[in-house]
């Protein structure tokens, strides 16, 4: 049976009840719901005097970086779309966030190019890093991680801590006015991005990627692919020949497979959490697409799974959560959600879905679209919402219960506020006492403290 607006999410320890007015309360003017506020996350979102971002009682943000001012390297300009981003621990009790920048070649702002650092000159996106003091301050330059590369969505941390930057493009030399072909994933250093330069890790597959996860204990990493038409994107792991083997082990190459769940060739018609599918992982014909896009390949005869706008992707709890965005009102697509979030275990080889967003009547309540996916320091995951309206951070507690983090201002009319576009790369720093998390547009890039769990 589809949910609607009444709710009932029960899957593997996640439990999810009432209505989405009713989780949503003191954010949104919605009644008071049953539940005390403790089990609710952090309480009701209060109106920034600023106009920036909305946050609970006891929480406060800095911004740390906007579009459009100098690179304190000297440079350029901060680059535009700022989307995923990881913090990595560094000497001194010192944080280092290594952000991507989704752009296109309409982008205003550019990641300007650096030597040793460019892939293709023609192209507009790539990475920048900042360092961080144990108080949060930066302590040095702002500067260029990798660029010459294209719509630089989301990525992955590796356990051998470098960022592994995405490109969410199919795009090949001589289209878009590329020098050189797209849709791969980059490896990048954030202490020295010259010891990783730009290196495309071809084995690992050329298709809009979005997010990867690797497997601290196998080496394995899981790829997903955000694609809204029909056929839409699919799951992938990759087998890397030197499992791993630290900074450049990836670009020994290995195996790409994509998932199949026989039988299923949508997970957007899946409605019911708690719904468990053995899993099969079949090779890749073609990684570099060079004549098909993957998605399009043969598979055999018995096909294989597919699921639109595959998003967020975090290693945690054994295995790896991933995010399927949204299904409404698309040609081709099997169902009618906001969004679900599922859970691969690798140890059973099994497929679980954990939450299902949606369908709301209204589409701009909060739930709409969950995309970036990260794990919480109370164990349970925080969710970048990518919809219409005002923009959410939405935290799912390890009991389910589904609550409102941080909100975009649009909605409160203050004078001079920005038109945010969707959060993005929400991630936490290593002693788990600060968020950081992006606006998209203007890109802006906030460090989010308080009381957390």
């Amino acid at each position: 049976m589809p949910l609607t607006r009444r709710t009932l999410l029960a899957a593997g320890g996640i439990a999810f009840t009432g209505t989405l007015g009713a989780l949503f309360a003191g954010s949104v003017g919605a009644a008071r719901p049953a539940r005390p506020a403790a089990t609710r996350g952090y309480g009701p979102l209060l109106p920034d005097p600023r106009g920036l971002l909305d946050l609970p009682a006891g929480f406060s943000y800095r911004v740390l970086s906007r579009a459009g001012d100098p690179l304190r390297s000297g440079e350029g300009t901060v680059p535009a779309n700022c989307d995923g981003m990881a913090a990595f621990g560094a000497p001194g009790d010192r944080v280092r966030l290594v952000r991507n920048h989704e752009n296109r070649t309409t982008a205003a702002l550019r990641v300007p190019p650096v030597d040793g650092l460019t892939y293709d000159p023609d192209a507009l996106g790539g990475c920048t890093v900042l360092t961080l003091d144990a108080t949060g301050r930066r302590v040095s330059a702002e500067r260029v991680a990798l660029a010459g590369t294209a719509v630089n969505c989301a990525g992955g941390r590796t356990p051998w801590n470098t960022w592994l930057s995405c490109e969410e493009t199919e795009d090949r030399a001589g289209t878009s006015g590329y020098a050189r072909d797209h849709g791969y994933v980059f490896e990048v250093d954030p202490a020295d991005p010259h010891r990783s330069g730009a290196v495309p890790l071809t084995a690992m597959g050329r298709f809009a990627h979005e997010a990867v996860a690797v497997d601290p204990y196998r080496g394995v990493v899981y790829e997903t692919e955000d694609a809204f038409v029909k056929p839409f994107g699919l799951f992938y792991r990759f087998l890397p020949a030197r499992p791993l083997g630290g900074l450049g082990s990836l670009r020994a190459g290995g195996a790409l497979e994509a998932l199949r769940v026989p039988g299923l060739p949508d997970l957007a018609v899946v409605d019911e959490p708690g719904a468990e599918f053995p899993v099969e992982w079949v090779p890749v014909p073609d990684p570099s697409a060079a004549g098909t896009p993957i998605r399009l390949q043969d598979f055999g005869p018995g096909g294989i799974t597919h699921a639109q706008k595959l998003e967020g992707c975090y290693w945690g709890d054994g295995g790896v959560h991933f995010v399927s965005s949204f299904a409404r009102g698309s040609e081709g697509a099997g169902a009618d959600h906001h969004g679900q979030v599922w859970f691969y275990d690798p140890r059973r080889a099994r497929l679980r879905l954990d939450v299902r967003f949606g369908p709301a009547a209204d589409v701009q309540l909060p739930g709409d679209s969950p995309d970036n996916i990260c794990l919480a320091p109370d164990g349970g995951l925080m969710v970048c919402e990518d919809g219409g309206g005002a923009q959410y951070v939405l935290g799912v507690t390890p009991g389910g219960e589904v609550y409102p983090m941080a909100r975009n201002a649009d909605d409160i009319g203050q004078p001079g506020a920005p038109e945010w576009g969707e959060f993005a790369g929400v991630t936490f720093s290593p002693d788990a006492r600060t968020m950081y998390l992006n606006a998209y547009a203007p890109g802006t890039t906030f460090a989010v403290t308080g009381p957390w769990r």
